[in-house]
């Protein structure tokens, strides 16, 4: 089964544009009776619980962009991961690479926070991917590996399969430029030869690996179904319930 995630990031700003995005999603999804996807929307939390009172459809799931690596304390502003849970959340974004540029999460504390989501029984996202200046170096490879080997560190073999890895290039998001189909299998092939080494992995073990970055309606045979991923994460577009249910009925098709 296929997964299509919308990550809504820092948009919603008013209930004026919330309620015109739950009606063209309403609409969008009104008869449909999806079987072989997932569709998942992680909106701001603000709207976490009312996305989830409000969207109903059977395929359709719930998640947050962020969690923090605490279960609860003093942290000002921060989200935990049973809030997204009791919420109405059923997944996790985890190491986006905003968060990684703009907020110095590393390695470490993605870690941290998936190891937090599965105690909180959320699926977590982890989100790994190499940035221009250590594509054009020749740096993918080392990138890719210590990335993802360094994010499920300490974590159970059998925990591994409820993950989802995302290949989320840095220098494809919002650039409307993306890695060819055999760029993206390139990386598929080498994250599943990475967890079969480390992690004693058959393929129906492996976890759902899916591609973010610059995923549109027009790409989305390429970036998912010509390179054998599982699913999208999906940023822009996510903002627009036409074409993201679109591509929704796309990987359901296919």
């Amino acid at each position: 089964m296929k997964i299509i995630i919308g990550n809504i990031k820092m948009n919603i700003v008013s209930q004026i544009e919330r309620e015109n995005y739950f009606k063209g999603m309403e609409n969008c999804l009104a008869g449909k009776n999806f079987k072989n996807i997932k569709v998942v929307l992680c909106p701001p939390l603000i709207h976490l619980e009312s996305f989830k009172n409000r969207i109903k459809n059977e395929a359709v799931f719930f998640g947050a962009q962020n969690i923090h690596e605490e279960e609860m304390g003093r942290f000002t502003g921060e989200i935990s991961a049973p809030m997204v849970k009791n919420f109405g959340g059923d997944y996790a974004i985890i190491g986006h690479s905003e968060r990684r540029k703009y907020f110095s999460e590393d390695n470490g504390l993605v870690n941290e926070k998936v190891k937090m989501a599965l105690k909180n029984n959320l699926i977590p996202v982890i989100c790994i991917g190499e940035t221009e200046e250590e594509r054009a170096n020749g740096q993918i490879k080392s990138v890719i590996t210590n990335q993802l080997l360094e994010s499920l560190d300490g974590i159970a073999d059998k925990k591994i399969s409820q993950l989802i890895i995302t290949y989320e290039p840095v220098w494809a998001i919002g650039s409307g430029r993306v890695p060819t189909s055999d760029e993206i299998m390139e990386i598929r092939i080498l994250m599943q030869k990475i967890l079969t080494d480390k992690f004693n992995l058959s393929l129906d073990e492996m976890p759902q690996i899916i591609y973010g970055g610059s995923v549109e309606f027009k790409n989305i045979k390429e970036v998912c179904l010509e390179s054998g991923m599982s699913g999208v994460l999906v940023g822009g577009e996510s903002l627009h319930p036409m074409d993201f249910i679109k591509m929704g009925e796309v990987l359901e098709n296919n």
